[in-house]
């Protein structure tokens, strides 16, 4: 056999056996692979992280959370012309292959043997990148190459191309923390899909080879070469835009820039309480789920509440005057440019409306200031009259100070008043600045509905940026006099009402080592003996020492824990009397709701209802609510009572149990009038009832007292609200350093609280009358406007009595008597009367051991 023969024989049972070891090979890594493959039929149910969304009741969107910007579209939603740019960019032949596009692998095996290269395209099909992005990781390697090839395939048996496409579209990183075509064109455009122009979706579909550093804003030339002479080219080689269509698209500058989804309702504090309740609910990945949340927002009322709240703490600053030492410093080189300034404002965000302004220099009364865009203003004397000097000498270089943009009063043409043209007036004059400064002081302000607890807005400071503190749920402060009317609702369970005489007189307490405690009114002085009305209505600390001492401590705190508040928070002294517990604003006006609701204790809430991302409902809210007329009952007790012992503590005698006299019953003489039975009312289907915090009888006396503080008492400026039914209390404390007004007006309960953040006194006389009443009249104002009066109709088992000033009974026949309506038990109670007339009579300083 010639040698040509030999070695022909050999190098073909070598080929066979090559082929055979290939094969053999080949067929383990196969079988090796594609055991190993995950079942795709998965991606038909896959769950793509979508943020968590927060709206108000209306439907208005007041919060978006999560890392992932991803707005899942379905592929019919997608414009044709946005999946060609995508097919030109990433897979022509996509409706023809079957997952694996061969000329492309071949041409990478090309590349791969007659070049140095170590990596190089590797033809990867859109459904390549799908079984990448959900299956497989980035590593480079043959391996990992060969499974997302036979999954690809894989995916092609299982899935249609539309549903593969659709994956694409929606999975694809492009950059900024946008995920998926959908919130791309949202985050670079601030456009729906269907509103994209040519361009701009031949610069999406550019953005997935180079998400990070090739998209519109962080490499906006590099974006627009791959725009350009990449993806508009192949559009045109492949017949789905015209040259003309090119061209024009080629022209259009790039002009992406940032668009975060609008947030329609101001609401942060409120949605940062949405975050943290939705994970305690539903677990730690909740901001990835998609969940669609409505809460009890009312946008109308939250944007007036946040106006009143950063328009009172600005008042009650420029009460006390400028404040240098609160201004931060920069220290800017020589001829710094106002550019190069500007880039140093980022660490100072605006806060509310008030924009940090770098102080370039000054000129005589002038001062030239930058904003953080880059904008110059020259700062003038008119800018600054509220301080009483000009900006040039209140500021100098490298400060950072706060102005306020002021926008120019509409002006209408009364000639065309009502006309279609005047539909829009003109703006008067120019926009004008003016220099501000950050309020020393907080603010918190809460209004829910008193019969359900659903919260209708809720503001936890003057602004997010500067503070994620939240003073309506976190913050511990004293109430003051603000909580006196849960000491006298404790009282009238006792047996007093509003026209028991109580001594407005000093008093001494002896404490432990000898000390003693002598309580004071506020600024000084007494009043002697005084009907229980008007010492709420005058807020005199003394007559609620007295009346607490005569109740007892034990008792009171007791009592108070049903409207909602932990024994544990209620100091065991007579101090509770003056409002020294240390109480968030939040849970002063839940206790408050039960005045106003008749006597129930009602939960705030927040969350109404929950949506996972298919509009499927996962959590209803069904609170327990009010129930006017529902019963007579009180404390602890369901609204038909059944005993008078709550939590084996003896609250005393029931109260709301005796039957109403018949005309002529009661004290002799007296014929006290029977109230009239109030209608008869339900609870809806499928309604629970809330549980009483107290006896209906005594909600309507306290309700009607807190009008009187409002109609001549500490709180009369929000009578120009103009309302019978606005009643509440005001409440300061030691030093002035808390200020409140709790109250109630319509079916909202609104507590607004001022302090400052380190406790220290907010001011000379800033008492809550001055401080904190006018962001509540502002706030109710709005929240008021065409919302019917609330009655405060007496309720079945009170009698109408007249009294002297002094407290004495009067038949009710005769003339001069101040009525009152007392619980029909209290009558017997009304025939003890002391008459201290003389000063004889009045005790000096009493004296008593509190411990």
């Amino acid at each position: 056999m010639s040698l040509i023969r030999r070695l022909f024989r050999w190098a073909l049972l070598l080929t066979l056996l090559g082929l055979v070891v290939g094969g053999i090979a080949f067929a383990a890594l196969y079988y090796t692979v594609s055991s190993r493959l995950p079942d795709v039929q998965t991606l038909r149910s896959i769950e793509l992280q979508e943020p968590l969304y927060v709206y108000a009741r209306d439907g208005r969107l007041m919060g978006l959370f999560g890392e992932t910007r991803r707005y899942p579209v379905e592929i019919e939603k997608v414009p044709k012309r946005l999946k060609d740019a995508f097919l030109a960019a990433e897979d022509a032949r996509f409706y023809e292959h079957d997952g694996v596009d061969y000329k492309g692998v071949g041409r990478a095996i090309k590349e791969l043997v007659f070049t140095d290269k170590e990596r190089v395209a590797g033809g990867s099909t859109i459904t390549q990148q799908v079984a990448r992005q959900f299956f497989l990781s980035s590593e480079y390697s043959y391996t990992r190459k060969f499974a997302e090839m036979l999954l690809a395939r894989k995916m092609e048996q299982e899935l249609t191309k539309d549903e593969i496409f659709e994956l694409y579209l929606n999975k694809s990183f492009f950059g900024n923390r946008a995920y998926g075509v959908a919130a791309a064109a949202e985050f670079y455009y601030g456009k729906s899909l269907d509103q994209l122009d040519l361009d701009e979706m031949a610069s999406l579909a550019a953005i997935p080879k180079f998400p990070s550093t090739a998209n519109p804003i962080s490499n906006p030339e590099r974006a627009r070469q791959r725009r350009d002479n990449y993806v508009l080219v192949r559009m045109r080689e492949l017949g789905f835009i015209t040259p003309a269509e090119e061209q024009a698209a080629r022209a259009t500058p790039m002009h992406a820039s940032p668009h975060e989804r609008p947030v329609e309702v101001y609401a942060p504090y409120v949605a940062e309480m949405v975050r943290q309740e939705m994970i305690d609910r539903f677990g730690k990945d909740v901001l990835t789920k998609g969940y669609h949340v409505t809460t009890t927002i009312d946008p109308v009322l939250q944007a007036a509440a946040d106006k009143a709240v950063r328009d009172g703490l600005g008042t009650y600053d420029r009460r006390h005057g400028w404040n240098a030492k609160a201004l931060p410093h920069i220290d800017l080189p020589p001829g710094e440019d106002a550019a190069t300034a500007a880039k140093r404002l980022r660490d100072h965000p605006t806060q509310g409306e008030l924009r940090a302004a770098l102080v370039l220099g000054t000129s005589g009364a002038n001062a030239q200031v930058v904003l953080a865009d880059g904008t110059v203003l020259d700062l003038g004397p008119e800018t600054s009259r509220w301080t009483g000097k000009a900006p040039g000498t209140l500021l100098k270089r490298g400060d950072v100070a706060r102005v306020r943009r002021i926008e120019p009063e509409a002006k209408v043409d009364p000639a065309k008043a009502g006309a279609a043209t005047a539909a829009t007036p003109a703006p008067a004059g120019p926009v004008t600045w003016r220099l501000e400064q950050l309020p020393r002081a907080q603010s918190a302000l809460v209004s829910l509905d008193a019969d359900t607890g659903a919260l209708r807005a809720l503001v936890g400071g003057f602004s997010f940026a500067g503070s994620k503190f939240n003073n309506a749920t976190q913050a511990r402060r004293q109430p003051g006099s603000s909580f006196k009317p849960f000491v006298y609702a404790a009282a009238f369970e006792r047996g007093y009402n509003p026209a028991s005489i109580v001594l407005d007189a000093p008093v001494v307490f002896r404490m432990r080592a000898g000390k003693v405690w002598r309580p004071q009114n506020d600024g000084g002085g007494f009043a002697g003996p005084i009907r229980v009305r008007e010492a709420l209505v005058q807020s005199r600390n003394l007559v609620s020492v007295r009346m607490l001492d005569a109740i007892g401590v034990d008792y009171a705190r007791k009592y108070i824990t049903q409207f909602g508040f932990e024994e544990k928070e209620l100091p065991p002294n007579l101090s509770i009397s003056l409002g020294t517990p240390s109480l968030t604003p939040l849970s002063i006006a839940r206790g408050y709701a039960a005045f106003a609701n008749g006597g129930f204790r009602i939960d705030p809430w927040l969350i109404d209802e929950v949506k996972d991302r298919d509009g499927k409902q996962v959590f209803k809210q069904t609170p327990a609510v009010a129930c006017r007329g529902c019963g007579a009952g009180r404390a602890g007790q369901p609204a038909v009572p059944a005993s008078s012992v709550v939590d084996g503590f003896d609250l005393g005698p029931a109260g709301g149990t005796a039957a109403t006299p018949k005309p002529g019953e009661g004290k002799p003489g007296a014929k006290p009038t029977e109230a009239k039975a109030a209608v008869a009312t339900t609870l809806p289907a499928g309604a629970v009832l809330a549980p009483r915090a107290m006896d209906e009888r005594i909600a309507y006396q306290i309700t009607s007292m807190m009008r009187d503080v409002v109609l001549r008492g500490t709180a009369t400026d929000a009578r120009r609200l103009n309302r019978e039914d606005v009643g509440g209390k005001t409440g300061s404390t030691n030093n002035h350093r808390d200020a409140w007004f709790s109250g109630t007006g319509g079916n909202l309960i609104t507590t607004v609280w001022v302090g400052k953040s380190d406790n220290t006194s907010l001011g000379y006389r800033e008492y809550g009358g001055k401080a904190a009443l006018p962001i509540w009249i502002d706030y109710m104002a709005v929240a008021l406007k065409d919302v019917p009066v609330a009655p405060n109709d007496p309720p079945p088992g009170m009698i109408k009595v007249a009294v002297t000033a002094s407290g004495q009974l009067l038949p009710t026949e005769s003339s001069g008597g101040i009525t009152e309506y007392v619980k029909v038990e209290d009558l017997e109670k009304m025939e003890s009367f002391v008459d201290y007339g003389s000063d004889e009579a009045m005790p000096s300083e009493d004296s008593f051991d509190i411990f």
